[in-house]
């Protein structure tokens, strides 16, 4: 009988300080509350035992990384191999002179807007429109508010497969919108920001004006992943959304927004394939209104429960 992945990777890592977690419930860890299983989940304990750990992994065993679970659609099926999700030692937050700010990838965007602001650095606010963490924001270059990523950031630093460490200049991330030209098999540990000098209550202020607009117009109440779909250049996927008759339109418990169409909603007990299914239904609705074809914004990961990507598995409803 084959020994499970956790116990071979604890025999072959003796020196590991972060834990394994053999069969992880990832649904715990989306804001989408769906999703199968991680094979092994690890949580490294530090930038050194994560390098470690990879340099050790064999070559034929899948590596996935997930943060916060934001913007994050787990298929039933769960993931295969190992998922790394960074945790505690990767949030810390420090802030170093000329108004630059480091911040471990593990750390919420909301706060990386915070300690800006706390430390009179202004150009970080739009982080606080941003539900992810600093990994995510790097590896998705995340914008919010006419703002994004690249436009502050310094150098970001990131582990590879083979466990070596790189310190990146924003310039050698190759940036464009929703898009990070790094490695995929990059991980980053770290960013550094720049920003400007500003006065903390004017900061906070814009702030305040960034969640009441999220409250106003954002389901950010309920369970959801962010904006579902890239905007096309020059164009809202919202307004193709609602214009391909799609707010409202539901899959089992799966519905798009009321509020804002570009957001995908559990409304309690939808699968990651209701979810799935619903949005490429709103891709085929918007295609054949607009001739549009819109792009997931938000990460699939995973297999299907059995086996392949369901389509016309529930029967479509619509207000």
């Amino acid at each position: 009988m084959e020994t499970p992945l956790e116990g071979r990777l604890a025999t072959d890592l003796p020196g590991l300080r972060g834990s394994l977690m053999p069969q992880a419930p990832l649904k715990d860890l989306t804001w989408f509350r769906v999703g199968g299983p991680a094979e092994v989940l690890y949580s490294p304990a530090d930038e050194a035992d994560l390098r470690y750990f990879l340099n050790a992994l064999a070559d034929e065993i899948p590596v996935t990384v997930i943060g916060l679970g934001s913007n994050l659609l787990v298929r039933d099926g769960g993931i295969a191999g190992v998922v790394i999700r960074l945790g505690k030692g990767f949030g810390d937050i420090a802030i170093e002179e000329g108004s630059r700010l480091r911040a471990g990838a593990a750390v919420p965007d909301v706060k990386v807007a915070r300690a800006a602001a706390d430390a009179g650095i202004a150009g970080l606010s739009f982080y606080r429109g941003i539900p992810g963490c600093v990994g995510g924001a790097l590896r998705m270059n995340g914008g919010a508010h006419g703002r994004e990523t690249c436009e502050v950031l310094v150098e970001a630093r990131a582990v590879d497969r083979q466990g070596n460490a790189h310190v990146l200049p924003v310039a050698a991330l190759h940036y464009a919108y929703r898009h990070c030209g790094a490695p995929e098999d990059f991980i980053f540990t770290e960013a550094l920001f720049q920003g400007e000098p500003g006065d903390p209550q004017a900061i906070l202020a814009e702030m305040d004006d960034i969640t009441a607009y999220r409250e106003q117009a954002q389901p950010i109440k309920s369970r959801t992943g962010g904006s579902t779909f890239k905007n096309p250049p020059g164009q809202k996927a919202w307004q193709l959304i609602d214009a391909a008759g799609c707010r409202g339109l539901a899959v089992g418990d799966a519905r798009v927004s009321e509020m804002h169409c570009n957001f995908l909603i559990n409304e309690g007990n939808a699968t990651g394939a209701d979810l799935e299914e619903l949005g490429e239904t709103v891709r085929a609705r918007v295609k054949a209104k607009s001739g549009v074809e819109l792009e997931w914004e938000i990460k699939r990961l995973g297999v299907p429960a059995w086996g392949r990507i369901p389509m016309r598995r529930s029967p479509i409803t619509a207000n």
